[in-house]
């Protein structure tokens, strides 16, 4: 009897146990189930946080600029984008001149970068020996670190002699005598204007534009080359007809990544445009742009008015820049909705 009574107390007391580490492990489990629910909230509202923070600097700076470049647009109104006139003296200001170097600089960057970079992404993942790929790779990489002050420096003091000695000579004595466009290689052959612009910003943007596309045409899977090539295809039609089409969007990203580059150039730029407030035909004449009138005149204005326009030239560079992305970014959506159609 008194064994039976044991085996019973023995057995309540193995249920009790049981029962109570059945609840702490329960009760564990709902910490802990609580705990990470914590934690996920918190990382949620963090991460959210961070990204918001982008979306409040990208509205205030929108807003300074609205509100420092709104006495310039309230005195000039639209005809501020179209008036060439730039007399600090007389405080009458207009940005074309300014508008007009910008986009001309960097369409002649882009022109002469983007078949460079395009040879040189092609030739680091196709053609280079192994042996030469990591030091050639690195040095791209190298050049899209050097400060922009060095290539201004190099630019003026280095690359224009040459240019004016030897370059634009030659463009003069030929381009410069066809019909229509030998208008663009006349004029004074001094070595610093629009055309060595162009060119100092192509050599800046080629290194960002070249590693976004080495990097691109290393995505490609190595299965879909090979069995071209085994189907008897030559290098160009492997990079024609595999490498593009798999990936052109990259491609698109890349050229835009050296586009907004050279739009917002600053310190290169102002070194050998010329730093000259008139509008050419010429692209041997010295001009100008925003970033170099903003770098050039902005610690020298001391009207209002002044003061305002170049708030206002920083705005409009703000909306070309964004313009031209944001047609960036519906070319690669139309390029995405369109793969596989064909």
């Amino acid at each position: 009897m008194g064994y039976l009574m044991h085996i019973n107390i023995s057995s309540d007391m193995t249920a009790t146990s049981v029962k109570e580490v059945k609840d702490h492990i329960a009760k564990e489990k709902r910490d802990s189930m609580r705990s990470e629910r914590l934690g996920d909230f918190l990382f949620h509202k963090v991460t959210f946080g961070f990204a918001l923070s982008v979306l409040l600097v990208l509205l205030g700076i929108i807003v300074s600029l609205l509100i420092g470049a709104w006495p310039a647009l309230k005195a000039f109104g639209p005809s501020f984008i179209t008036t060439i006139e730039w007399d600090p003296v007389n405080d009458q200001y207009g940005a074309l001149i300014a508008i007009v170097g910008t986009l001309v600089t960097s369409m002649i960057a882009l022109l002469i970068a983007f078949p460079i970079s395009f040879g040189i992404a092609l030739f680091l993942t196709e053609i280079c020996p192994a042996w030469l790929k990591r030091p050639l790779g690195t040095s791209v990489e190298l050049l899209a670190g050097v400060p922009s002050i060095i290539y201004g420096m190099w630019g003026l003091f280095i690359f224009a002699p040459f240019f004016a000695e030897h370059v634009q000579p030659l463009l003069a004595a030929t381009l410069g005598r066809m019909p229509v466009v030998g208008q663009l290689f006349q004029g004074p052959m001094i070595g610093i204007g629009i055309l060595t612009a162009g060119v100092i910003l192509a050599i800046m943007i080629i290194p960002f534009i070249a590693s976004v596309m080495r990097d691109v045409f290393e995505v490609v899977p190595p299965v879909l080359k090979e069995s071209a090539y085994g189907l008897g295809c030559t290098k160009w039609e492997v990079v024609r007809k595999i490498v593009l089409p798999y990936t052109k969007i990259g491609v698109v990203g890349g050229v835009m990544l050296g586009l907004g580059r050279a739009l917002g150039e600053t310190m290169a730029i102002t070194f050998v445009i010329g730093n000259a407030h008139q509008l050419s035909f010429s692209l041997f004449a010295a001009g100008n742009s925003i970033a170099s009138t903003l770098a050039n005149e902005f610690a020298e204005a001391d009207t209002v008015l002044h003061v305002s326009s170049l708030y206002a030239l920083g705005l409009i560079l703000f909306v070309i820049t964004l313009v031209v992305l944001s047609a960036a970014k519906l070319m690669l959506l139309g390029l995405q909705r369109n793969e596989g159609k064909k």
